[in-house]
């Protein structure tokens, strides 16, 4: 069944693997392990490991020559937007891992926040578990068609490449003479799969909170709504962050 299902995935991605073990680890989650101790694999979080250095990589290269005259700072912004939970998670979705996703039958069920970045970080398991099986430039090929391709035209017609933070601190200093400050109001979970809650703070006043699997991302989260919910969030008519021809 196991097997079946994965040639299944095998087929609609269009890679074949040397070592199918590799696939199906990237989709072995910590917590299928627990209800399945006989699973002879371990879960994916080494893989995930790898996955995100080989994405990071694969994703600076092609934006360095995609776009030769712009600085470093736009670079960045790009990247984070293209390697983000968020579009991690929806090219997994497109892809259907539900399907193929080994996990708990508790963790099946979750539907939240916390299923999103499963979804991701299987994603860069994946990536990894290509590198391992076929290389670099197999990865490149995966992570152009469909992560780039579909996502990087969308993601700089909309302006939504700025960094919430940097945009929002442009907007409080220019707009009200303040510097916002995030404030860790909660954090949970094991150390493998911490959560957080922050709050983005004008002054003494709480503006907005954010939740991410890290502070940053619990800030940019933070950050966005605050832009937002002061009618700031039109990215377009931002200047300077236009990328040359």
């Amino acid at each position: 069944m196991v097997k079946d299902k994965f040639s299944q995935l095998e087929n609609n991605l269009k890679i074949k693997f040397k070592k199918i073990d590799l696939l199906k680890q990237a989709f072995s989650h910590r917590s299928y392990l627990n209800e399945n101790p006989n699973w002879r694999l371990g879960h994916n979080e080494r893989l995930e490991f790898l996955g995100d250095a080989v994405l990071e990589l694969v994703v600076s290269e092609y934006l360095f020559k995609k776009f030769p005259n712009d600085p470093e700072g736009f670079l960045t912004n790009l990247r984070a937007s293209l390697v983000n939970a968020e579009t991690l998670a929806q090219v997994a979705g497109k892809l259907d891992f539900d399907k193929y996703l080994l996990l708990s039958k508790g963790e099946a069920k979750d539907t939240g926040s916390g299923h999103h970045y499963i979804l991701a970080n299987t994603y860069e398991a994946l990536v990894g578990a290509i590198y391992l099986d076929s290389g670099y430039k197999k990865c490149q090929k995966f992570i152009e068609k469909y992560l780039i391709d579909q996502n990087l035209d969308r993601i700089i017609k909309e302006g939504s490449y700025k960094d919430p933070k940097s945009l929002l601190q442009e907007k409080t200093q220019a707009e009200l003479g303040v510097t916002p400050v995030y404030k860790t109001l909660e954090e949970w979970g094991p150390d493998h799969a911490k959560h957080f809650k922050v709050g983005v703070f004008f002054a003494d006043k709480l503006i907005e909170e954010g939740e991410g699997s890290s502070k940053r991302m619990a800030e940019q989260e933070a950050a966005k709504k605050a832009l937002q919910k002061n009618n700031w969030q039109d990215f377009k008519k931002e200047k300077n962050n236009t990328p040359s021809k």
